[in-house]
């Protein structure tokens, strides 16, 4: 059977139409051929929000904006396409947020946690997050606020291009640059005069090596002196010396009393110191004794009379 070619054209035709009649269903938001599940969302203001726009979960698209209608109260409904294997807690919210700066939006929902899930043409709760440029402002007023910043800057750096302040800022860099020059020139002296006394200094330290040496001796041989004088201390604590203090406080008690009697006359001896008739007797007596000597060196022979061989017969 041969088609004609008015039938061709009409069956093309009517494909084309059918195609750009899904393609426009599609664009709008439509599923023809899907079993999408809808829910519905009310908002007070949808700016930049339109027909087709995605559904995200965590940037993941799982559904569009199939379609939006004005209520009376002013507040817009939102219909959702959702792919019906994705399950919608009932606590999920449907939050209309920018993604751009030009204002474009969008519909991202946060799902909840719940184990509940929203049926068919149930209804989500809404909430409307602030436009990026909204979320700029505080930006805005921090870049303004460094703006005003800049500009005192560069009033500062105007100020600094004075020629006056540059000559001053010039004077300041040349004394410092002499400065440095007067430093650099001290630093070297310094240097040659530690270097010519390097041998003084060497011999200075080997003195005060030499003195350590002698001092750690020296403490060596005082702790010898110190345990010594704690080992008397010892001795000393340990002895009775209480007793033998008293025992020379009574001997000297003694002395004294025996002094006393020697001056009161009491006693032989006192006689014997205080007598001058005794002490007249012995000067006497001595002064015979004297003579008696000098009379036997002169006259031996009447005192001493012996022979060697024997005594004569008379």
């Amino acid at each position: 059977m041969k088609i004609s070619n008015e039938t061709k054209i009409g069956v093309l035709t009517t494909i084309a139409i059918a195609a750009l009649i899904l393609g426009y269903s599609y664009l709008r938001g439509n599923d023809v051929f899907s079993g999408s599940n809808r829910y519905y969302a009310v908002y007070n203001s949808v700016d930049g929000l339109s027909v087709s726009k995605p559904v995200l979960v965590n940037g993941f698209p799982i559904g569009h904006v199939s379609n939006m209608k004005l209520r009376p109260d002013g507040k817009t409904v939102v219909e959702f396409k959702i792919d019906p294997q994705y399950n919608i807690p009932d606590n999920t919210l449907a939050k209309l947020v920018s993604t751009d700066l030009l204002g474009s939006k969008a519909i991202i929902f946060e799902m909840g946690d719940h184990k509940t899930y929203k049926q068919d043409k149930d209804t989500l709760k809404a909430d409307v997050q602030g436009s990026l440029a909204e979320s700029l402002q505080p930006i805005q007023k921090k870049a303004e606020q460094l703006i005003s910043k800049m500009d005192s800057t560069l009033g500062a750096i105007n100020t600094i291009m004075n020629p006056d302040f540059q000559r001053n800022v010039d004077r300041s860099f040349l004394s410092i640059a002499n400065s440095l020059h007067t430093l650099e020139g001290t630093t070297k002296k310094i240097d040659e005069l530690v270097g010519s006394q390097t041998g003084h200094i060497n011999n200075i330290l080997a003195n005060a090596e030499g003195t350590s040496a002698n001092l750690k001796t020296s403490t060596a041989h005082v702790n010898e002196i110190a345990a010594n004088a704690k080992t008397c201390s010892s001795d000393l604590a340990n002895s009775n010396i209480k007793q033998t203090l008293d025992n020379a406080n009574k001997a000297v008690a003694d002395l004294q009393a025996a002094i006393d009697k020697i001056n009161n006359g009491k006693g032989s001896l006192s006689m014997l110191i205080n007598d001058p008739q005794l002490y007249t007797h012995l000067d006497s007596a001595s002064s015979n004794l004297n003579k008696l000597m000098i009379d036997l060196k002169a006259h031996p022979k009447r005192y001493v009379s012996f022979s060697v061989f024997g005594k004569k017969d008379k």
